[in-house]
């Protein structure tokens, strides 16, 4: 399946850095205009990717953005929410704002962004909007029940708004990222054991990539995936698919 998002804009929020910043290198290589939405851009961006300031909690912020895109393009075929923060700690000695920050990005910055989006894209009749979800809203972690509880709302958030857009062609998808070595999480910074005890956790025993997640994306965002919707796709691996997946790898191992 040839996937080609010539005459598509694609906006990406979160693509400073990181995976999001992945992402919207993939979709320049895919001939798509990227519109990258950050608080700021530590790096220049890839391609002929277009940067603007957003900060996805504030209304203002996001209206302006999505009207800078429209009054210059005239369209928004595809969102991707990607912008998140990770808060840690346990709910008893938790800051309340803390929680309440992760939620803001998280949650309230995914409703903003596909809210801002939604009347062009009915106006068209098409449109795909992307939301990350993560593993922590399959199985979630100890200390990290915001995070956890945040990312489990866009999941329910992504299948409401899949039913309420179906009438107009949109589709609304969440994707799960398992482990990813960021400079958010850390994984690749940890000890060897800390790493192998991880690792041992999934099914393909690999960190996950960014280009992983950005092959997803281009396939929900194409034609291809026109009968995806309200779906959480898990890309991590197939972690936890199996109580202990490592005891494949101890026979195969063995085998050898």
């Amino acid at each position: 399946m040839l996937i080609d998002f010539t005459d598509q804009v694609v906006v990406v929020s979160g693509a400073g850095r990181g995976i999001g910043r992945s992402i919207a290198e993939r979709f320049t290589t895919e001939n798509a205009t990227v519109v990258a939405l950050d608080l700021a851009f530590p790096e220049p961006l890839p391609g002929d990717a277009i940067g603007i300031a957003c900060d996805v909690t504030d209304p203002d912020s996001v209206a302006a953005a999505i009207s800078q895109v429209t009054s210059t393009f005239g369209r928004i075929d595809v969102l991707i929410n990607n912008a998140g923060i990770n808060v840690e700690g346990n709910v008893e000695d938790l800051d309340p704002q803390r929680w309440r920050a992760c939620f803001d990005v998280n949650v309230f910055g995914v409703f903003l962004l596909s809210q801002a989006v939604i009347p062009l894209m009915k106006e068209a009749g098409r449109g795909r909007i992307i939301n990350a979800a993560s593993f922590a809203a399959i199985i979630p972690s100890v200390g990290a029940a915001a995070y956890g509880a945040s990312k489990a709302a866009v999941v329910q958030f992504t299948r409401v708004l899949a039913s309420e857009l179906g009438p107009w062609g949109i589709t609304v998808n969440a994707y799960a990222p398992g482990m990813i070595p960021t400079a958010m999480n850390g994984f690749a910074d940890l000890p060897e054991s800390g790493q192998r005890r991880l690792l041992d956790t999934l099914s393909l025993r690999r960190w996950g990539r960014p280009e992983d997640v950005a092959d997803l994306l281009c396939f929900l965002a194409s034609d291809g995936a026109g009968y995806i919707t309200g779906a959480l796709i898990d890309v991590s691996g197939g972690k936890f698919a199996t109580q202990l997946p490592s005891r494949a790898y101890e026979g195969a191992s063995g085998a050898n």
